[in-house]
């Protein structure tokens, strides 16, 4: 059974941060591209941040400059380096496994974590 756990979420007060990671079991995520996704209170899901198996990047508007994502030496753990965090970087924060190229809709991905909580206080 394949499983993506997240982790590493917690409180902190704006301009502090946070580092997430994303560990995959049960298979090997070849040719894959990870990503993270976050969902605040009240709003729709949204593209935060991917990276393809080669190392692309790939980042939403919000986030660029602040937010890092890389993979981990076996590829099959994927960071999400937070900094300079914001309340509106409020949201349970979800990791994600798509095939192929990276992609930042949420259509396309196959396997989802079960979601780790940032929040952000000002």
């Amino acid at each position: 059974q394949v499983q993506l756990v997240e982790s590493g979420g917690g409180s902190v007060q704006a301009g502090g941060s946070l580092r997430l990671s994303c560990a995959s079991s049960g298979r090997t995520f070849n040719s894959y591209a990870m990503g993270w996704f976050r969902q605040a209170p009240g709003k729709e899901r949204e593209f935060v941040a991917a990276i393809s198996w080669t190392g692309t990047r790939g980042y939403a508007e919000s986030v660029k400059g602040r937010f890092t994502i890389s993979r981990g030496n076996g590829k099959n753990t994927v960071f999400l380096q937070m900094n300079s965090l914001k309340p509106e970087d409020t949201a349970v924060y979800y990791c994600a496994a798509a095939v192929g190229a990276l992609t930042t809709s949420q259509y396309d991905y196959d396997y989802w974590g079960q979601g780790t909580q940032v929040t952000v206080s000002s």
